[in-house]
């Protein structure tokens, strides 16, 4: 097991990943690995370095795109307990690289704690969020982070501080391996208002995404002063499709796969409508979603 052997009990060989994505195409990792605690998952990272085994981490798998080939070297998931706890102390909120974003959220809201609420209806993890820096006109979750967890590449625990830390429009400087948790400074508010709010925004948003029951992902980042969105539109491609990938006829950055679909079609479908957008606008349309 290319020196795993002594993570036999929480590694699984050729695991198929599209059910652990939203968009639930593509082939498996080589090496599925889930650890139970941050002492294990050091263990991992450090074996993996030795090894020179390549290593990702795979959140929920909603900015992910895996292709049908699969994923060579070791994929983490970070599901157990010790990744996923959300703590609130005081104005700070602690949340596990695991955890969800809407269990963040959640748990501040509950609390009284303002902030992230503008962030409700966000897909993905805590871990994700920050790496992308998740977030929209109405705020975004790098704004609101006092320091981070991380295992270096090293696999040696170090925590990054504020003003370490760089975060823009869906980006921000985290490429460290892994990262464990986060803490957040938010503000005490009513718990009536930030509901308020919190609906408020998880309506907003909900109305602009594909259907909850469809296997969908957003695709591009925003071009500067534009919107990717209105460029497919504007560039006559929405419901094109490309196999069983289709775009989304209620948000055009993002792509439906229906049933029979592969990771194929949809890298097909990303390649066509960059092309056609570059031919009409001179636009040159940035990947939002990873693919592996």
């Amino acid at each position: 097991m290319a020196g795993l052997e002594e993570f036999a009990d929480i590694t699984q060989r050729e695991q198929p990943l599209a059910p652990f994505t939203y968009l639930k195409v593509g082939g498996p990792a080589e090496y599925l690995v889930q650890p139970r605690s941050r002492e294990e998952l050091a263990a991992v990272v450090r074996r993996c370095l030795m090894e020179k085994l390549p290593l990702r981490v795979l959140g929920s798998g909603s900015n992910l795109l895996v292709r049908d080939e699969g994923v060579r070297g070791v994929v983490l998931r970070l599901t157990e307990p010790a990744f996923t706890r959300v703590e609130v102390k005081g104005r700070l909120v602690t949340g596990g690289a695991g955890a969800s974003v809407s269990a963040l959220i959640s748990e501040a809201a509950r609390h009284g704690l303002a902030g992230l609420e503008t962030l409700v209806g966000i897909r993905g993890t805590v871990g994700g969020a920050l790496r992308m820096n998740a977030g929209d006109r109405g705020g975004d979750i790098g704004q609101f982070v006092r320091s981070v967890e991380v295992l270096d590449s090293g696999g040696e625990l170090q925590v990054r501080e504020r003003e370490e830390l760089h975060f823009g429009p869906h980006r921000s400087n985290l490429d460290d391996p892994v990262l464990l948790a986060a803490t957040f400074a938010l503000e005490p508010d009513d718990p009536d208002f930030l509901v308020k709010r919190m609906r408020k925004a998880w309506i907003a948003r909900k109305a602009r995404q594909p259907f909850s029951f469809q296997a969908a992902g957003r695709i591009f980042q925003d071009p500067p002063g534009l919107n990717a969105a209105a460029l497919i539109e504007q560039a006559g491609l929405a419901r094109t499709h490309v196999g069983g990938a289709e775009v989304s006829d209620r948000d055009a950055n993002s792509i439906v796969v229906h049933s029979g679909a592969t990771a194929r079609d949809v890298l097909r479908l990303i390649d066509l409508l960059r092309s056609r957008v570059r031919e009409r606008f001179h636009v040159e349309l940035e990947l939002e979603i990873g693919v592996w």
